[in-house]
């Protein structure tokens, strides 16, 4: 059996600066970019958290929330929130900042499974989470219902 980790220990800040090759007409950054960038976020939290290759298995959720302009800062936090047996929940957090004024934006938020794979490229067990503080307890509760859901949903399908 895996020994459990901290939240902490698998905890990412990643940082971009929008370049005009990330942005549309208006000047903000597209969709798909922010989606990419929070894709990489939460992949390396869950390898980080697992010490495996890990594969995108769903995005529960994302909602963009306002828009990032050309030469802002992006910084994704991305969080390990919940472990089944072979799977994690990320949370991901996005904010930009404005580097004249320093005003921080919440931009986007999303949610995302990984799974966990050996090296045949087959579903491994992760480790749990030793949870500590009240925000990583009320984290996890919140990811276990969410994935009930998803749950639920497929056998539906």
């Amino acid at each position: 059996m895996n020994k459990a980790k901290l939240v902490s220990a698998s905890q990412v800040v990643m940082t971009q600066l929008v370049l005009p090759s990330h942005t549309n007409t208006l000047d903000t950054v597209f969709g798909g970019t922010v989606m990419s960038w929070i894709d990489i976020a939460a992949a390396i939290a869950a390898q980080r958290h697992s010490n495996k290759a890990v594969v995108t298995a769903s995005i529960d959720q994302l909602n963009f929330i306002a828009p990032i302009k050309k030469g802002w800062i992006v910084n994704l936090k991305a969080s390990v929130n919940f472990t089944s047996r072979t799977s994690m929940e990320v949370g991901i957090r996005v904010e930009a900042e404005n580097p004249i004024t320093s005003e921080l934006f919440h931009t986007a938020s999303a949610y995302m499974t990984f799974v966990a794979l050996d090296s045949y490229g087959k579903p491994t067990e992760v480790p749990p989470l030793n949870l500590h503080t009240e925000t990583e307890k009320r984290r996890y509760e919140a990811a276990k219902k969410r994935r009930e859901i998803r749950l639920a949903r497929a056998k539906e399908a």
